[in-house]
């Protein structure tokens, strides 16, 4: 017993003994981690798959949407198209310049009639006359005067010249 006192009394031993006993508590401490880890990443695994389930079925559900969507704006664009073609063919529809020029036409007569010398000038200035007042009635009540009564005229106060003033003090 002499012996095993001498060697408890030596400090290595008591070194030895203490680092013994720190390890064995730190080794239980890293038990005890490694099981709560272990339990950890098993819950954040399952966490991860169900999240990914979720995820999934979200990007189905928004594939669906985008598709349909996408065949919606398809369908869009195709009526458009068509629409746009029936306004192309309807602008060029037979008849319709015709008419426009032949009310032109005939404003320009009417206007003729009563500045009736220096004829091709003042047909002319007719002309233009009546593509302006066109123009000026494509929108408002003109139009609507016009299609109620496509045959009837609308005049408009002219501005007679010098010479067509001369030649009616003359007269």
């Amino acid at each position: 017993m002499d012996i095993v006192m001498q060697i408890l009394m030596e400090p290595f031993t008591w070194g030895l003994v203490l680092g013994l006993f720190l390890m064995s508590v730190i080794w239980q401490s890293m038990r005890k981690d490694i099981v709560n880890l272990k339990h950890e990443n098993k819950r954040i695994n399952e966490d991860n798959k169900e999240l990914q389930g979720h995820l999934n079925t979200q990007l189905k559900i928004n594939a669906k949407g985008n598709e349909q969507l996408q065949v919606q704006l398809d369908e869009l664009r195709e009526q458009n198209d068509n629409l746009r073609a029936n306004v192309g063919i309807l602008k060029q529809k037979a008849g319709r310049v015709e008419m426009r020029q032949l009310h032109l036409m005939e404003s320009a007569v009417s206007v003729m009639r009563e500045q009736a010398p220096g004829f091709a000038p003042a047909w002319e200035k007719a002309m233009r006359d009546a593509e302006a007042a066109e123009v000026a009635g494509e929108g408002g009540l003109k139009k609507l005067i016009r299609k109620v009564l496509p045959g009837g005229k609308i005049k408009k106060p002219t501005m007679k010249t010098g010479e067509s003033q001369t030649e009616q003090g003359n007269q």
